[in-house]
């Protein structure tokens, strides 16, 4: 009689300890089901923005932007120096039109650390 209780118990206790285990899982699984479902799919956004590709050759920064798509791209190029006493430049910024490439030239008195170009879509 008494390993009847002990095995009933025991049973018990680990059909609990596998629903606790499993109860987060099913909860994850459902709340996935239900996001697919109900979330309308967003629209996509027009491609835009020039594509530039930057070259660093000593202290000299050139980058060139070129713009395949019908709206205006804004761009400026932005250099870091590596020395603490050679100032940082944020270059002017230049209006790229549809089809055309412009070159952007930065410069440090010693060693370029990182170039990078941003961009305004307009």
């Amino acid at each position: 009689m008494r390993s009847t209780r002990r095995r009933t118990r025991a049973l018990t206790a680990t059909a609990a300890v596998v629903a606790a285990l499993l109860a987060p899982v099913a909860v994850s699984a459902a709340n996935r089901a239900g996001e697919g479902a109900a979330a309308p799919a967003a629209p996509s956004p027009e491609p835009a923005g020039a594509e530039c590709r930057t070259a660093v050759e000593g202290s000299e920064v050139v980058a060139y932007c070129h713009n395949p798509y019908p709206t205006t791209d804004l761009v400026q190029l932005h250099t870091e120096c590596v020395r603490w006493w050679d100032v940082d430049a944020d270059g002017e910024a230049a209006v790229v039109q549809p089809g055309r490439t412009v070159r952007l030239e930065g410069r440090c008195w010693k060693e370029v650390g990182a170039a990078w170009v941003s961009h305004r879509v307009s």
